[in-house]
């Protein structure tokens, strides 16, 4: 039997919405930490990574309005122009949103290849924004973000995963 095939045959738990709001809460403060130096600049976005992760395996429940709210928050939090992350939130949730059914016939390794163009195009709209308000540009070391984020989507994929799995009944063991 193929993974994939495997993958299908798996039963996940509904996702409740109070897991999804404890989810983005802990990617919230996971992007507050107080990170510096060469670690702000890897530093992936927590928060759009697992709004990813929900837009694409529960599109019903994570969708355009809990991006731009929790963008809003981020611009609070960090201080920066109102609708940055907001707009960039909704701009990944949307590229999550058309791209969904084919990711979901991939494994978490394989779906690398479409995260990193969409975390790509996500910082890319945060950076077009900071330089028409004025700011220089960064550099291109500003995209190592998205490569962490990346690489860090497998790990973040299975664990989510792992969370949903339906316990076995314990007279089934």
């Amino acid at each position: 039997m193929s993974t994939q095939a495997a993958i299908a045959k798996e039963i996940l738990l509904p996702v409740k919405t109070s897991f999804i709001v404890l989810t983005l809460t802990l990617a919230f403060f996971l992007n507050l930490l107080p990170w510096s130096g060469f670690g702000l600049l890897i530093r992936p976005d927590f928060v759009a990574l697992i709004l990813l992760y929900w837009c694409i395996h529960w599109p019903r429940k994570v969708g355009f309005g809990t991006a731009w709210g929790t963008g809003l928050l981020m611009d609070v939090a960090d201080a920066t122009l109102l609708g940055e992350h907001a707009f960039a939130y909704s701009l990944l949730v949307y590229l999550a949103i058309i791209l969904r059914r084919r990711m979901l016939l991939f494994s978490a390794r394989e779906q690398v290849w479409y995260i990193l163009p969409v975390l790509l195009i996500s910082q890319l709209a945060i950076l077009l924004i900071k330089v028409y308000s004025g700011a220089g540009f960064i550099g291109w070391g500003y995209f190592l973000s998205s490569v962490i984020g990346t690489l860090l989507w497998p790990a973040l994929s299975a664990l989510l995963t792992i969370l949903l799995r339906i316990k076995p009944d314990s007279d089934q063991i």
